[in-house]
């Protein structure tokens, strides 16, 4: 009995298994695939106004030069206050139209955009420095001192107080704060 060397078995293989083509495989053949019935999309969820009439809270955060502020020291001007973080993306689609608002509402309205990242400044800056706001300036609120009184479930969320510093509704996912819809939910305090 003649025995095989084991480089000449491992040369024999290699050469079939190139010549047989074991590393192409068909391409398998397409499944048919019923149409299925696409469902509607809902509605977006109207404005919430469950904690109408609520004052606003008088917990301290940094305000947007890093300074300790009160949103209750805002009143008399109606303010809408957003929170968001620099990890959540209808957060940011979101911003522009924020800042854009605050700058055509600049004499009627103050708009508030309150950051919910534990780490602060530290993710906050760079953030910033990617996507710049012109007209308003992120406060920081690392310890949620503000979302958990306000019962803020998920980001973004953005209440709209009136001139007393009371809730007059509040909308828990994204909007065009530059549209239609946030002009009318706006009219709610006069602008």
């Amino acid at each position: 009995m003649r025995r095989i060397a084991p480089v000449t078995l491992a040369l024999s293989v290699t050469v079939l298994a190139a010549l047989g083509g074991c590393h192409k495989q068909a391409a398998p053949e397409p499944q048919a695939v019923e149409a299925q019935p696409v469902a509607p999309t809902p509605a977006p969820a109207g404005p919430d106004t469950a904690q109408a009439g609520k004052p606003i809270p008088t917990a301290e955060i940094k305000n947007g030069d890093g300074q300790p502020a009160k949103l209750s020291d805002l009143k008399g001007k109606p303010l809408l206050v957003n929170f968001w973080a620099t990890w959540c993306v209808p957060c940011i689609k979101e911003l522009p139209t924020l800042d854009a608002l605050a700058a055509r509402d600049a004499g009627k309205l103050q708009v508030v955009l309150v950051n919910e990242d534990l780490e602060g400044q530290r993710v906050v800056a760079p953030f910033l420095q990617k996507h710049p706001l012109k007209n308003t300036k992120a406060w920081l609120d690392t310890a949620n001192a503000l979302m958990i009184p306000t019962k803020v479930a998920s980001l973004p969320t953005t209440i709209l107080y009136d001139a007393n510093g009371r809730e007059v509704l509040r909308v828990d996912r994204d909007l065009d704060w530059t549209g239609a819809e946030a002009k009318g939910l706006l009219k709610q305090v006069g602008d």
